[in-house]
């Protein structure tokens, strides 16, 4: 029940993203991550999405990799920490299925962005 529930918030937030109701901010991040999907369909699928709807912020690379550094400090696995750090320069949310992640990023206070799983986003936006 979980996974479809997920799936339906995915899929309510990527049609607020192409309504241009909400914006997904991309990092250097993401696409290292899809480049070692090794499905090839997934990959370009992704790549398409992020290239087409995603909004590339301005940043400082020397802040974004100071950041990341202490975040892995905090046992933040290197690719969490960066993304971590790129979203808390850009972003809002920071939205991510993975739990164990939302958790370590609650307990920490001094994490300057709001981490939510894409149901509990898509309850508080109200996306029907």
């Amino acid at each position: 029940m979980r996974i479809r529930l997920e799936t339906d918030a995915y899929y309510l937030i990527l049609k607020s993203i192409q309504d241009r109701t909400f914006d997904i901010i991309v990092s250097p991040v993401h696409f290292k991550e899809i480049a070692a999907i090794e499905d090839i369909y997934e990959r370009i699928e992704l790549t398409v999405l992020l290239n087409r709807y995603g909004k590339k912020p301005s940043f400082q690379l020397n802040e974004i990799k100071r950041r990341t550094e202490d975040l892995h400090s905090l046992n933040f696995g290197i690719a969490d920490a960066a993304h971590v750090a790129f979203a808390e320069t850009s972003a809002d949310y920071f939205i991510t299925c993975d739990d164990k992640l939302i958790k370590k990023i609650r307990k920490l206070n001094d994490i300057n962005i709001e981490a939510v799983n894409p149901v509990n986003f898509c309850t508080k936006e109200n996306l029907r």
